[in-house]
């Protein structure tokens, strides 16, 4: 019985730490950033866009600026992906606001058009392609790991 409560105490000083460290990133991010009306406001602004090998991204909240989450428009030129499909530790969100978009999630592959949300969950492999004629214009929400 000993040994159950030194090891529970264990992992309660290990997420106590680790919600330290968590509340100490959130806070250099509020102490660094000032947050106002004009910064908080993001309109779109196609001379601010980053050029990319299959059209453009345009980040309207990055993680230089965000607490946590991230929130950047792409848009791919038909037959085009941004990349091959691919895990990372966080989940994604897309919205699809113009456009076809082939959505590929765990080997599986499906043909979507706007006003559709896709869900990546923790490292699933996926991927997200031109799937029409017209440029593909969709949202991407990420949690940022910092």
């Amino acid at each position: 019985m000993k040994k159950l409560s030194q090891f529970t105490l264990a992992c309660a000083i290990s997420f106590l730490f680790h919600q330290s460290l968590n509340a100490q990133k959130i806070s250099k991010v509020q102490d660094s950033t000032k947050y106002t009306i004009e910064n908080c406001v993001n309109k779109f602004d196609l001379t601010k866009a980053k050029k990319s090998n299959s059209g453009y991204q345009y980040w309207f909240a990055d993680k230089k600026f965000t607490e946590e989450n991230t929130l950047k428009m792409t848009i791919v030129q038909p037959g085009k992906s941004t990349h091959a499909p691919h895990r990372h530790t966080e989940e994604e969100f897309f919205y699809i606001l113009e456009g076809k978009a082939s959505f590929y999630l765990n080997g599986k592959t499906v043909v979507v058009s706007p006003n559709t949300s896709l869900y990546c969950p923790p490292n699933s492999e996926h991927g997200i392609s031109n799937a029409g004629d017209q440029d593909l214009k969709y949202l991407v929400i990420k949690k940022d790991l910092k």
